[in-house]
């Protein structure tokens, strides 16, 4: 039976859906594929759930949140919660807040293992098959899987498909000077391997991935040297938002080198050093390798089968996860579009709604919310200040630093602000940037503001709790009220 209770026709058979790669972008196509009737295969390597739940975002956000358990520890202090022992002679000592880090990576991997079972779980209830395996394109129409046991795979399967979504993700790049071991030299990946909280924690590149991990290893108590190629932490973000997360964590004594790149990485006797550019050393016990990802898209037949990459390797894709060829579609990382979790998740289903005839609305990259997981956390929506300021887009800039906020002064926040743009004229909210606790949480109401076009007067005129972090928001879309 079709969705809408029609019987389907006898002469119609049911449409084949293969997906190489069960990551969010997989996941979401499976489900999608299984809900409106199609008869849907999933080629997995590693496990469903894929890099992102296995080894990327699912561990490190797990890390961070017991990172911010350990900041929110030593901050009680500020509002007047002290923590003390006894000694035998009755005499209160204050104990020191110590993080076992290999309890900490048992329980992040463990939950990833868990959160990757009940991916699975749920996919084969919906009566998705899954193939285990090293899948490859033959030809717009067919995947290859290599099933057999350890490195030298021998049997195959040949899986037909009227529609194939790619769905292979990234993995970290690597510095040809500067091999990651696994032992002093990591890449993202293989950070959860780690016992002990490094001593001394180098950190080359200062994107998102890197700026998470060195926010997040410094409230873990490592000592942390950032080195940053630009002239600022978070390169292409929000620049109020990087001054801010720059000086907490000049505050917090990490050492941030500026306008310094990593020539090579060397191992010593008891740590690693790290050659810049200028000459100049630095000598730590580990460093993390955060320089950006390459798509997994090499090798597995996408150009003999007529999609098309770009120079860095990246599918081509629509904004309903279409490549070139009619019949394969591509989300997640390895597409051109944005590398973030649930970008993939709704490319998944794009792909597949677009495939079957369903509705779909072709995804809109402006109203796409992000978030970086730093202490503060930076939440963005929407237009760019920058975008603003260059004339791309036509807006009214207002920011509302978050320490004068009633329940900020509460909790002792010290940092951070809501900033909102509206179109010049109408009022309509065109994006938004909060940096403070939970700012992915906070972000929401602008991004429905953006997503349905509402006013900075639409915005005000709903009620926030007094008092309440979310009250910022609509005291800056009341500053910002459109006279009539």
């Amino acid at each position: 039976m079709h969705k809408n209770g029609g019987m389907s026709s006898h002469f119609e058979r049911t449409q084949r859906i293969a997906i190489l790669g069960g990551g969010p972008g997989g996941f979401e196509a499976a489900l999608a594929g299984a809900q409106l009737g199609g008869e849907v295969t999933l080629v997995e390597r590693v496990g469903v759930g894929g890099s992102a739940v296995l080894t990327d975002v699912v561990p490190s956000k797990t890390l961070i949140a017991t990172a911010e358990a350990a900041s929110a520890i030593g901050e009680a202090a500020d509002l007047g919660v002290q923590f003390f022992t006894r000694t035998d002679a009755g005499r209160a000592v204050r104990p020191e807040v110590t993080v076992n880090l290999a309890a900490v990576n048992q329980r992040l991997l463990m939950l990833a293992r868990q959160q990757s079972e009940d991916m699975r779980a749920q996919l084969i209830r919906a009566g998705v098959k899954i193939v285990a395996g090293d899948g490859r394109l033959d030809g717009p129409n067919r995947i290859v899987v290599s099933t057999g046991k350890g490195r030298a795979r021998t049997d195959f399967d040949s899986i037909d498909a009227d529609t194939i979504v790619v769905a292979v993700g990234a993995s970290p790049r690597e510095l040809p000077t500067a091999k990651p071991d696994g032992e002093r030299i990591f890449t993202w990946k293989q950070l959860y391997s780690l016992e002990v909280v490094p001593e001394h924690l180098i950190v080359v590149g200062s994107g998102v991935t890197g700026a998470e991990f060195a926010s997040a290893y410094r409230a873990l108590g490592a000592r942390v040297t950032l080195i940053s190629s630009r002239d600022q932490v978070l390169p292409g973000e929000d620049a109020d938002a990087a001054a801010v997360i720059e000086k907490v964590f000049t505050r917090n004594g990490m050492t941030v080198l500026s306008k310094s790149r990593a020539d090579h990485i060397d191992r010593t006797e008891d740590g690693v050093m790290v050659t810049l550019s200028d000459g100049r050393t630095v000598e730590g016990s580990h460093c993390l390798i955060a320089v950006g990802a390459i798509p997994n898209t090499a090798g597995i037949g996408l150009e003999e089968a007529g999609v098309q990459l770009t120079e860095s390797g990246h599918i081509r894709v629509n904004r309903v996860a279409r490549t070139s060829m009619p019949s394969v579609y591509a989300a997640g990382d390895c597409s051109d579009f944005l590398p973030l979790a649930s970008v993939a998740s709704m490319q998944g289903r794009s792909a597949i709604f677009h495939a079957m005839g369903d509705a779909v609305s072709p995804t809109e990259l402006r109203n796409v919310t992000s978030n970086i997981f730093t202490q503060p956390e930076v939440a963005t929506v929407g237009w760019s200040q920058k975008q603003i300021e260059d004339g791309i887009a036509q807006g009214e800039i207002y920011k509302l630093d978050l320490p004068s906020n009633p329940r900020a002064k509460m909790m002792g926040i010290k940092d951070g602000f809501v900033k909102l743009f509206a179109r010049t004229g109408s009022g309509t909210v065109i994006g938004g940037v909060i940096v403070g606790p939970k700012a992915s949480d906070l972000i929401l109401p602008i991004a429905l503001a953006v997503e349905h076009r509402l006013t900075v007067d639409q915005l005000a005129s709903a009620f926030s709790v007094y008092p309440s972090l979310s009250g910022s928001i609509t005291d800056a879309a009341r500053a910002m009220h459109i006279v009539d």
